[in-house]
């Protein structure tokens, strides 16, 4: 018969194996060798999905209003961004080098890459470039249908709520379509 370990009889007998002093206490020591053993590798948005998000963020060195929403905010620059990098946001006047707008953009998908981890654990390569790029764009994945139904495993219906994201400041937008068809087909894989 197999007995179960509690947690703290868990992590004595793994520092009995490893050689460290086996107090039970899961400290650095401990957690240096787990990170040794068990590296933690951080699924990345593959080309496809990049190549998706600069297709629809086109480069611009100048800031410029949001041209679909009333009040043309938020103001934008660079890969879609709409904050610097200590966090203000963009003002129009602002102008970026490629060099900043590129770095700018590495940050903003990485935080958006560790979104998607976080919320959507169980994803495919196309499925987590797809929520990736709506989460760039959206910053509203955390509260979508799109996100409950996935995590469900309704993954048809899940690619069927990509269409409802296609309205700014109410207005349905062509542009917006064509995004969340390139999504929806890279989160079914068919693209």
């Amino acid at each position: 018969m197999t007995r179960i370990l509690t947690d703290n009889e868990f992590v004595v007998s793994f520092q009995e194996r490893a050689g460290l002093v086996a107090d039970g206490v899961a400290g650095p020591a401990t957690i240096a060798v787990l990170d040794r053993l068990m590296p933690v590798t951080r699924k990345r948005v593959s080309q496809a999905g990049i190549d998706l998000i600069h297709s629809f963020e086109s480069l611009r060195l100048d800031a410029y209003p949001d041209p679909g929403s009333s009040n043309g905010l938020p103001v934008t620059i660079g890969w879609g961004s709409t904050r610097d990098e200590n966090g203000h946001p963009i003002k129009l006047g602002d102008r970026w080098t490629k060099e900043r707008a590129d770095a700018r953009f590495a940050d903003d998908l990485s935080d958006d890459e560790q979104v998607v981890a976080r919320l959507a654990p169980v994803t495919t390569q196309g499925q987590f470039d797809a929520l990736v790029s709506f989460q760039y764009n959206t910053g509203a994945l955390a509260k979508s249908t799109l996100l409950k139904r996935h995590n469900a495993g309704d993954y048809a219906g899940a690619a069927d709520q990509f269409a409802r994201w296609v309205f700014n400041d109410g207005k349905r937008l062509r542009g917006l379509e064509r995004r969340r068809t390139a999504e929806r087909a890279l989160y079914e894989g068919k693209s």
